[in-house]
């Protein structure tokens, strides 16, 4: 092989090495994509079964489950209403001040959710006092203070017992299957997170208490900002 012909040679091999990695490059690109835009499942029952769904049809005729009206106050002293999370998504979890145990663990974590989109005003976060009687506004107020809760979009809710009750069993589900064998006289206490879509669809149930959890919750939260 003569001089011109290595030199063909090797010039066709840069080009074939860079035709390789454009290709190479092309189908990751691919691939991560098709990962991102995998859908999060609808759950539609308090067993939390999940639904693959992807046609907006579909949707619509199989998931009739969704948030309804409520009004509560948050920590602030502001009426907190469904209307707030109108268009947007939304997580829910219900803790109580003076607990001990879980709360104060879920609060931490969720930090995390809140530092992550603290300027995002299409991601709310709503905190659900179960002993309303003793979480005044005040009391809220304290603990936001107490645990750096400062972005506007995280509402710490106080209000009648009976409504937040009913709204945790019997709308988010925070006990799974369990809220529908309890009435609002028996005591709640769950780890559960529940995340919810721009069409007040229940998209995700996390527990709070573990980081790695939280994390996801945070990464699908990115996920349902793409829909």
């Amino acid at each position: 092989m003569d001089y011109s012909e290595q030199k063909i040679a090797s010039m066709l091999r840069i080009v074939f090495s860079i035709i390789s990695v454009m290709i190479i490059s092309t189908l990751v690109t691919e691939c991560s994509e098709h990962t991102d835009a995998a859908k999060l499942p609808y759950y539609n029952t308090a067993d939390f079964s999940p639904l693959f769904l992807s046609s907006s049809e579909e949707i619509n005729k199989k998931v009739k489950h969704v948030i309804p009206a409520f009004s509560f106050t948050d920590q602030n002293g502001n009426n907190i209403t469904d209307k707030e999370i109108d268009g947007k998504i939304h997580i829910a979890n219900f803790i109580f001040t003076s607990c001990i145990s879980i709360c104060p663990v879920m609060t931490r974590h969720l930090k995390l959710i809140q530092s992550k989109y603290y300027n995002n005003p299409g991601v709310v976060m709503l905190s659900f006092s179960v002993t309303p009687w003793i979480d005044d506004v005040r009391r809220l107020k304290k603990f936001a203070v107490q645990h750096e809760i400062t972005s506007q979009n995280w509402h710490l809710l106080t209000g009648n017992k009976s409504q937040i009750y009913t709204l945790a069993r019997k709308s988010y589900f925070a006990e799974e299957y369990l809220g529908f064998t309890k009435d609002s006289t028996q005591f709640l206490h769950t780890e559960h997170i529940i995340l919810v879509d721009k069409n007040k669809r229940i998209r995700g149930i996390y527990n709070g208490t573990l980081e790695l959890e939280v994390q996801q919750l945070s990464a699908d939260i990115r996920q349902l900002l793409k829909e």
